[in-house]
């Protein structure tokens, strides 16, 4: 299963560093609204790992300087792995969502929850580029794996 999880973050990680990529190729013709999402998509992530490991997270609509992003996925990446390699994936982690409201999920069902929301998001700003006339990038599983 860790493995699994593993190569799932890998394809989470290498789509949201292409995002940046054309997002930053393109700036000129980007909007607040996509700028938000991708942040979003980096700040969830970390958010996530910030709740395994009982840790200070970033704001959900946090937006970083532009050129921080890379980075911020980096870490993101490297974060999550350690998380898999390192933990139980069963065990039931107790926390707060942004609003406050307790909760408590296990490792599995929380690192799942980031790669989900990062490929929804992701979806989000494809649409965002191909309403700017920009090219969206095929970012399906399948097609990382082909």
């Amino acid at each position: 299963m860790k493995e699994k999880l593993i190569d799932l973050f890998e394809y989470t990680y290498h789509f949201n560093r292409e995002m940046i990529k054309v997002i930053a190729g393109n700036l000129e013709k980007i909007d607040e609204k996509t700028i938000s999402l991708i942040n979003h998509i980096l700040n969830a992530q970390q958010v996530w790992n910030s709740r395994i490991l009982n840790e200070k997270s970033f704001e959900v609509w946090q937006i970083h300087p532009f050129d921080d992003l890379d980075e911020i996925n980096q870490q993101n990446f490297e974060k999550s792995i350690e998380i898999i390699e390192e933990s139980d994936l069963d065990k039931e982690i107790a926390y707060q969502n942004s609003r406050g409201t307790k909760f408590e999920n296990t490792i599995f069902e929380m690192l799942f929850q980031a790669i989900n929301h990062s490929t929804y998001h992701r979806g989000q700003i494809n649409s965002q580029l191909k309403q700017k006339g920009i090219d969206p990038i095929l970012t399906d599983y399948i097609f990382y794996k082909r």
